[in-house]
């Protein structure tokens, strides 16, 4: 799937929180999205999944308007924050739900959930069911980025995915977003403070500093030295 942002304006009151006039992700590129807090990188994956209405300009996907034509979500496997989970239901609950929303059967569900086990020792026979809430917040956040997973989209947008994971958790995700990407030409658009992880996964960067794009090319074998020199600069 292809995305563009064609002339976007994204104001909170006085402040331009967002200001990209053309930027494209094209199917199958895996594209980390880097910057310092507040920097306007949620506001931009937010308004790529028509969660946030641009003060200008138009989000395309596939060439058709992300507000005008709804095809897209079932397409689509997103991951932002807590507030994207169900926090009543238990994993395995929360997962049929999703998978329900995607066409899944029950069996289907726990078919795609399966590779992800990984991620989810916590549901292994022997540990009793908890409450989404009742978790702790990196165990939570798996739960959803799995969510995002195992429906197998065609696009992929994950905010920070790999804070409040552990090591072994960070590793395995990595494992799992390289190989979802020499399955199938998925998009995949991630934010993330980490640059090691995220040069690791991505095939591009593109580097929001006080909302406005500053760097966008391809990865190559100096960006993470590039990305380290740029973030601490004076």
């Amino acid at each position: 799937m292809r995305v563009d942002l064609h002339d976007i304006v994204k104001r909170y009151g006085s402040t331009t929180a967002l200001w990209v006039e053309n930027w494209t992700a094209d199917e199958g590129e895996i594209v980390g999205l880097v910057g310092s807090n507040g920097a306007g990188k949620t506001t931009f994956l937010r308004l790529i999944l028509d969660l946030l209405k641009p003060d200008t300009g138009r989000v395309d996907i596939d060439g058709h308007s992300v507000a005008k034509n709804e095809a897209w979500k079932a397409r689509t496997g997103s991951f932002l924050d807590a507030s994207f989970l169900i926090d009543f239901l238990t994993a395995a609950e929360y997962f049929r739900f999703v998978g329900s929303i995607y066409g899944h059967r029950n069996g289907d569900t726990r078919k795609a959930v399966r590779p992800y086990r990984d991620l989810l020792p916590f549901l292994e026979k022997g540990h009793e069911p908890k409450l989404i809430r009742e978790m702790s917040t990196g165990n939570a956040k798996k739960v959803g980025i799995v969510a995002a997973l195992f429906v197998g989209p065609d696009l992929l947008i994950l905010d920070e995915p790999f804070a409040n994971l552990d090591p072994p958790s960070q590793i395995q995700l990595k494992q799992h977003l390289t190989r979802m990407a020499g399955e199938k030409r998925m998009t995949m658009i991630i934010s993330s403070h980490d640059l090691g992880h995220v040069t690791d996964v991505c095939t591009r960067i593109t580097v929001v500093d006080h909302g406005r794009i500053v760097r966008d090319e391809p990865k190559s074998d100096e960006t993470l030295a590039e990305l380290q020199e740029f973030f601490s600069g004076p």
